[in-house]
């Protein structure tokens, strides 16, 4: 408290005596001034809000107060700060409500930068609880904003202030509205009748501010603030740089839309798709991330080391002792000790039960996860010329090194003894390029997990599992399926079935493995374009119900049903498989089984490929008509 506390405080503190005894002044506004106090008589720590004196002097807005106040202490939630007391003691108009020891939103960006998307996504996902719970019980906030949500430190927890309470301010205003111009909605600006939409347009700022640390609209005075909330529509978060996952960007933008029915549905419609997103960024298992972290990589001091050692040493030998030991040399030191490497590591993958197709989600994974610390971290603006130049001139160097190495080699003593003055040089500059540009491009993106990702899900890493599967002579354990798509999980499952089969029964059978990838492949096409169906009407709000939007409701409905189907399919194999381990079907009938599977791949890819002629053709107007003439 203060060593000298204002007459206020003073005459508050008198007029409450006996009751609570105020520490000291939290905060104030324009909506009341906060004080933190002891509850005498139950020993507790609280926080009271007094609605300022030139306020409660007004009949209609004390009136107000008090009825807002006394229905917002109806709320019980654990994301809503209970109201314990409504109270009235001569000029003073109060309410008394749990105190939290943490931080407000607003303090935690000011002082620590934008949340990553995972923590702003936790904290979102229960502002959003709250705000459904009140939008159940009849109650609109009216002021949601980074101040009025406030971060418990003990616990984490999010809680949200202050619901109802900007209402008993609307009335009483010059103008008939209330709250935070940088996150009113724009019918709120206008006073238009409000309802839980208005909410989502202040919590769409709200996620705003808390990825990016700006707030969408901004403006030099409270007026043109205003103007602007109505008439312009906020940047699209990702324009701005600001790095969240797709999905997450796209529902903060569906929020901040002007027109109320372009909104999501509801509080809750938002809480359970922050849900989702949590969900599909859960923890890969262990054995997995170990993979994609270290073991599925050759990139350690002594990599390097050795890779600038082969070249040199492989050019001495056959200087020395001929062509061939120079070129064994360096295929032994180049292929063959990194090929038995990489073996043994999809074997020891595919040992904990682990297969080829699990490695896509969970190197993506890591680039997600890659991709947030580095934005985080770095924040660079635009790549520089060297960053623009150095990857071609390595490029160019290796090339050089390379062929020039090569006709060194296959030239014999004479010509690598002319090539030994100048390829030092050559090579010593590819290496330098090379390290420069990998290092400069480190810095924006994970270079090293974009490599392994594509070579261990490529060819070479689907062969160097076949080999792995061979060598594990159909004893694969049985894995936890909970990180796999459901596709995925059947498939896998299906093959491994397939494989244990007695050699005769699988040549009888023919190429079931191929049959379920394609199916897999097929289920995965099908569930990228149904979420991206899914999130187009979800942006579209409550038109999406109108006619405009029939063709894509029906293109979504058929994808679901194709979707199925496939999936279908493949658990039918599954069972068939199952049932041939049991004796108690034929060969034929599995066969039979397989044909059926193999026509809905077959109409599964017909109509990805009519969509994706129907995307290139709505596609080629508009590229002709931003083409210049």
């Amino acid at each position: 408290m203060s060593a000298t506390p204002d007459p206020l405080f003073l005459e508050f503190q008198d007029a409450i005596a006996g009751r609570y005894s105020l520490d000291r002044e939290l905060g104030r506004g324009g909506m009341g001034i906060v004080y933190l106090a002891r509850e005498v008589h139950l020993d507790r720590s609280v926080a009271i809000k007094l609605l300022p004196p030139e306020r409660s002097a007004q009949p209609a807005l004390r009136d107000r107060f008090l009825r807002e106040a006394r229905l917002a202490a109806k709320l019980s939630h654990p994301n809503i700060i209970p109201i314990h007391a409504v109270e009235e003691r001569g000029v003073f108009v109060f309410y008394v409500m749990a105190f939290v020891d943490g931080e407000t939103l607003a303090q935690r960006v000011g002082a620590r930068g934008p949340l990553t998307s995972t923590e702003g996504t936790r904290v979102l996902r229960e502002v959003a609880w709250a705000l459904a719970y009140a939008h159940a019980q009849g109650l609109v906030h009216r002021d949601v904003k980074p101040d009025n949500i406030l971060l418990e430190g003990a616990t984490g927890r999010v809680l949200v202030a202050d619901f109802g309470i900007a209402a008993a301010f609307a009335d009483a205003s010059a103008d008939g509205i209330a709250g935070t111009p940088e996150f009113m909605s724009p019918e709120q600006v206008l006073g238009a009748p409000l309802d839980a939409r208005s909410d989502l347009y202040g919590f769409g700022a709200t996620a705003f501010y808390a990825f990016s640390g700006r707030v969408p609209i901004d403006g030099a005075s409270v007026t043109e603030v205003l103007a602007r909330q109505v008439t312009e529509q906020p940047p699209a978060l990702a324009s701005i740089g600001v790095v969240v996952p797709r999905k997450l960007a796209a529902l903060v933008d569906r929020c901040l839309a002007k027109d109320p029915a372009h909104r999501p549905a509801s509080a809750q419609a938002v809480g359970e798709q922050l849900g989702a997103a949590i969900e599909l960024r859960r923890e890969l298992p262990v054995a997995l991330r170990a993979f994609v972290r270290r073991s599925g990589r050759l990139d350690g001091g002594g990599t390097l080391i050795s890779a600038a050692i082969i070249l040199p040493a492989s050019v001495s030998i056959a200087a020395e002792f001929g062509r061939v030991p120079g070129f064994a040399t360096f295929f032994c030191g180049a292929v063959l000790f990194p090929a038995t490497y990489f073996t043994n590591a999809a074997f020891q993958l595919s040992r904990k039960g682990f297969a080829h197709q699990d490695l896509a989600p969970a190197f993506a994974a890591e680039l997600e996860r890659a991709r947030e610390e580095l934005a985080l971290e770095r924040g660079l603006a635009r790549p520089s010329v060297v960053e623009r130049w150095l990857p071609s001139v390595a490029r160019i160097s290796a090339a050089l090194a390379g062929s020039t190495l090569l006709v060194a080699m296959l030239g014999g003593r004479r010509v690598l003894d002319s090539a030994w003055g100048t390829w030092p040089l050559i090579f010593g500059v590819a290496v330098v390029s090379t390290a420069g540009s990998i290092v400069l491009a480190q810095r924006r993106r994970d270079v090293d997990t974009e490599f392994w990702g594509s070579l261990w899900t490529g060819r070479a890493g689907k062969a160097l599992f076949s080999i792995a599967r061979k060598m594990l002579s159909g004893k694969t354990p049985v894995s936890a399926m909970t990180h796999r798509a459901t596709e995925l999980s059947l498939g896998m499952a299906a093959e491994q079935l397939f494989e244990s089969l007695p050699k005769a029964t699988r040549a009888a059978i023919g190429d079931v493995p191929a049959i379920l990838r394609r199916l897999q492949d097929d289920a995965q096409s099908l569930r990228r374009r149904y979420d991206d169906l899914q999130e187009a009407l979800a942006a579209a709000g409550d038109i999406a119900e109108s006619e405009d939007y029939a063709d894509v409701r029906s293109a979504r409905d058929e994808i679901h049903s194709r979707l199925g189907e496939a999936v279908g399919a493949l658990e039918t194999i599954r069972l068939h498989l199952l049932r041939l381990h049991a004796g108690s079907t034929s060969i034929e009938s599995l066969t039979t089984h397989l044909g059926i599977a193999a026509e809905v791949s077959e109409q599964v890819e017909r109509m990805i490929a009519a969509h994706e002629e129907v995307d290139r053709s709505l596609r080629f107007p508009r590229e002709i008509a931003t083409t210049p003439i």
